[in-house]
C-alpha cells in the first residue's frame, strides 16, 4: 500500500499494480490533481497509445487494464471523474474479448487454491460477464465439457456495461439458445464493484465443498478475494493473463 498526500494532507491509501508503467501513473496523476490540472486518461497513455488500445493487444492489456482500474481508484479517493477511463476500459474488454472468443480457454484456466484437484461433486461458474465477456469459449471449453448446468451457473453485471453490451451478450448467448436470464442472473445497482460483490457474497453463502468452482474474470482483486473465502476441499479455477 502506497499513502495518498496531497498539500501535506493525507487523502488515503492505494495499492500499486505490480507493473512497471503503475508508479510513473501515480505519481503523474497525483502531481496532475495538486496542481490543479485537466484530469483524464491522457495522464495514463499517451495518444499513439490510446489509438493502439483500439485494437488486440497481447496479453489482454492486462498491464494497460490494471492501470486504468489504479486511475479510477485514484478517482474514487481524491474525487475527481473518471467516466472517460471507465468507457474506456469497457472498450479494451470489449475489443480483446472479441478477438479471443474462438482461443480454448481450458489453457488459460488455473487452479489457483491448491497444487492438485481433489475429487468434485459438481461444478459450478461465478461469471463477471462485464469483464470476461467472452462466450464461445466459455460455453465451448467449460460449460459443455464439466456439464455445468444452468442453474450452477451465476452472472451479475453493472448497469452501465448492461445498457452498452447487452445486446452483444444476448446475441451470442442465442447461439447457445440461452439469454441472461437462462441463469442465476443479478442485474447491479450503481456503486463500486457492485458486480464483483454480488458474486463473491453468492459464493460465500452456498459454502460449497467438493466442488470445482470456475472464476471467469479478469479482475484481479477478485481473483483474490474468492480465493481467500474458498474452502479448501473445493477446486478453484480462475483466469490467469
Amino acid at each position: 500500500m502506497i499513502k495518498i498526500s496531497i498539500e501535506h494532507k493525507f487523502r488515503g491509501n492505494i495499492e500499486l499494480p505490480e507493473n512497471r508503467y503503475a508508479k510513473d501513473v501515480f505519481f503523474r496523476v497525483k502531481q496532475a490533481y495538486a496542481n490543479h490540472a485537466k484530469m483524464g486518461i491522457n495522464l495514463v497513455f499517451s495518444e499513439n497509445k490510446l489509438q493502439s488500445l483500439k485494437r488486440y493487444t497481447k496479453g489482454a492489456a492486462a498491464d494497460e487494464l490494471e492501470n486504468l482500474e489504479l486511475y479510477i481508484k485514484l478517482g474514487e479517493i481524491l474525487g475527481f471523474l473518471t467516466e472517460d477511463a471507465k468507457k474506456l476500459k469497457d472498450s479494451i474488454l470489449f475489443v480483446n474479448d472479441n478477438a479471443h472468443s474462438n482461443f480454448n480457454i481450458t489453457k488459460r484456466v488455473t487452479l489457483s487454491n491448491k497444487s492438485k484437484k481433489t475429487k468434485a461433486s459438481a461444478s459450478y461458474m461465478f461469471w463477471d460477464i462485464e469483464n470476461f465477456s467472452s462466450i464461445a469459449s466459455i460455453f465451448n471449453d467449460l460449460i459443455e465439457p464439466y456439464n455445468i448446468p444452468d442453474e450452477h451457473i451465476y452472472l451479475a453485471a453493472n448497469p452501465d456495461s448492461l445498457y452498452l453490451f447487452k445486446a452483444e451478450w444476448e446475441a451470442n448467448l442465442y447461439d447457445y439458445g440461452k439469454t441472461l436470464h437462462s441463469f442465476n442472473f443479478t442485474k447491479c445497482d450503481h456503486g463500486k464493484n457492485v458486480a464483483d460483490d454480488v458474486l463473491l457474497e453468492k459464493y460465500k453463502e452456498m459454502q460449497l465443498k467438493n466442488a470445482n468452482v470456475f472464476m471467469m474474470t479478469f479482475d484481479r482483486e477478485l481473483k483474490e478475494r474468492f480465493i481467500e473465502v474458498s474452502h479448501p476441499s473445493n477446486n478453484l479455477y480462475i483466469m490467469g493473463r
